[in-house]
């Protein structure tokens, strides 16, 4: 069976939009791979959007980037949780980009506080309830977030 290739020109115009949304939609917003997945997302539809010759072709290219691509930087979403002074996830650094919104959450079984050394952001840990810090990574480096009480280190976060 030959396929025409006039009745391949709308498959070439949806496919790059289908792997565009699948990469956007796939992508967990809470890691560092979201971005690059959005970057590929756009890049993919706007390398497609030249390939078809179809005259309805260029508005559905047209439209692809702009649903794709967020307006806003992305949120850095940070939750750890803490049981048995176990903190989970293991204390690591975690990298943003300067100017980039970061949200974190944590949960623990005991009563304490947890405290964003260099911002001085600081969240009361009630037993069982997460407790929420967002702010604007402005100052660039490396800052310890840590718990009062218990003397646990959460993570490190590295501003760039």
């Amino acid at each position: 069976m030959v396929i025409a290739p006039a009745c391949l020109r709308p498959l070439l115009v949806v496919l790059p939009l289908g792997a565009a949304l699948l990469m956007a939609t796939s992508a967990c917003g809470g890691s560092d791979a979201a971005a690059p997945a959005q970057s590929a997302a756009v890049a993919s539809t706007e390398a497609a959007a030249p390939v078809s010759t179809d005259p309805a072709a260029p508005a559905a290219a047209e439209s692809a980037p702009a649903a794709a691509a967020p307006a806003d930087p992305a949120v850095k979403e940070i939750t750890v949780t803490i049981a048995g002074r176990k903190v989970t996830p293991p204390p690591d650094r975690i990298e943003v980009t300067k100017g980039q919104t970061v949200r974190i959450t944590v949960t623990s079984d005991t009563a304490d506080e947890a405290h964003l050394h260099g911002y001085d952001k600081e969240a009361g840990l009630k037993p069982g309830t997460p407790a929420s810090i967002e702010f604007v990574a402005d100052e660039t480096g490396l800052f310890e977030m840590e718990t009062h009480e218990s003397g646990l280190q959460l993570f490190q976060l590295v501003v760039r």
